[in-house]
């Protein structure tokens, strides 16, 4: 077993060019490879920022930690907030991202080995 205070994971700014409107931080939950079958991370997003519209080649789980935010796929957008849990069926063209006046922050839970291809804006 093994226990993770997620405050305690040093954040770093992602400057991945998925994300557009602002800052967003991440957190790595478990060391790579600890988990065979598992990622995980906590990202922040800033108020205002959020990723471009995206897939993923296995399922991705977000619990929603703090804030407020939306979930979005091409044909509905929904706010969200802490205590919330979504899934995105892999393949599934979505984006997420803080409201303009919130940050916001989730873990996201991936299929190990899992690759994200933007597919949008």
């Amino acid at each position: 077993m093994k226990i993770i205070n997620v405050g305690s994971v040093p954040k770093a700014v992602s400057m991945s060019t998925l994300f557009t409107g602002g800052q967003v931080t991440s957190q790595p939950i478990f060391p790579p490879g600890a988990s065979q079958h598992f990622v995980a991370s906590q990202v922040t997003f800033a108020a205002g920022a959020r990723n471009k519209l995206h897939t993923h080649t296995t399922d991705q789980i977000l619990v929603i930690t703090a804030g407020r935010g939306y979930c979005a796929t091409e044909t509905e957008k929904v706010e969200v907030t802490v205590g919330d849990v979504i899934l995105f069926p892999a393949g599934e063209k979505h984006w997420h991202g803080a409201t303009k006046d919130s940050s916001f922050s989730h873990i996201y839970i991936n299929g190990a080995g899992s690759k994200s291809e933007q597919v949008g804006e």
